[in-house]
């Protein structure tokens, strides 16, 4: 591969991570300024000088290969770490934007004051707010940087920290008979109406079948898209929201743990091997500092 070096040229990069990014070459040639010609000419010295393809056809649109979402996720990194090295020479450190993927709840309850500080400290971040699955593409394609997410298994190509253990708490008005226990147990469960996600959602699937583990079947379910919504129709005495232990508690509900279920953590994700920018390594570590080792180790919260 003696053209290899190309690789490396600025102009090549920059060119593939906008048709990365939009998969279609008018949009992306529109974006770095070239005629389609002249943009389709830099997407085809790149896959040439790689000897691979970098994407393919199907039907009528386009999809990066598996060696082109490496590539992209290769030119976005060594775009950003470029432009850091640049603002770090002119003495501009902080102007460089650190895309970060995780959920609403993450967002919600407990990564404001990290992002906060490191705005305050002249950062500037982009929040992509996104599911799991999602979320790991993100990081895996170069979209983000940083992604924050609940996983089980870390998929190949990321690597990550635990940042965040919690307990999973059933959640229910104060009225309700299971708020006079300490905990929660699975039985329990099966008799009640519970408030999940949406069907095909991990949490969704993970709680249907450690009820089934004890042989129970789940009632159908109320159908809530994000902890807000759930926390909401608990709270109007809907039924029983089962939801991760960093969510803020609405007025006039408790939680209490389900110990069976035992802990989820939140994994803070970057991709394998990837150098991160400076301003996208000072993100990562204020999520790491400003998390706390274990949410809510009380076993049952009222909320005030």
């Amino acid at each position: 591969m003696s053209s290899a070096p190309s690789i490396l040229d600025g102009e090549l990069l920059r060119a593939f991570a906008a048709f990365a990014r939009h998969l279609n070459f008018t949009r992306a040639a529109r974006e770095v300024g070239l005629s389609q010609p002249a943009f389709f000419e830099r997407v085809r010295r790149l896959s040439d000088a790689l000897e691979m393809p970098l994407y393919e056809r199907e039907g009528s649109t386009l999809r990066l290969t598996e060696q082109g979402r490496r590539v992209a996720a290769f030119s976005r990194e060594e775009l950003a770490r470029g432009e850091g090295f640049l603002e770090e020479l002119r003495g501009q450190q902080g102007q460089s934007e650190v895309t970060l993927a995780a959920g609403e709840g993450s967002y919600l309850f407990w990564l404001g004051p990290a992002i906060a500080r490191f705005v305050a400290g002249g950062g500037r971040v982009r929040p992509l707010t996104l599911g799991a699955a999602a979320t790991c593409e993100a990081v895996l394609s170069g979209e983000a940087q940083l992604g924050v997410a609940v996983v089980d298994l870390v998929p190949r190509g990321l690597e990550s920290c635990e940042v965040l253990p919690t307990r999973l708490f059933a959640v229910m008005t104060a009225r309700h008979r299971l708020a006079r226990r300490r905990t929660v147990k699975l039985s329990d469960l099966a008799e009640e109406t519970l408030i999940l996600p949406p069907e095909g959602r991990p949490h969704r699937d993970f709680v249907g079948r450690s009820v089934a583990r004890g042989g129970a079947r789940l009632r159908p379910p109320i159908e809530a898209d994000g902890w807000p919504l759930m926390l909401q129709f608990a709270a109007l005495g809907l039924g029983v929201a089962v939801v991760n232990g960093v969510c803020k508690l609405p007025p006039k509900v408790v939680a209490r743990p389900i110990p069976e279920l035992g802990l989820v953590s939140y994994r803070l994700l970057q991709r394998r091997g990837a150098s991160l920018a400076p301003e996208a390594a000072r993100l990562a570590e204020l999520i790491r500092a400003l998390s706390p080792p274990r949410v809510h180790a009380d076993p049952a919260r009222t909320s005030r």
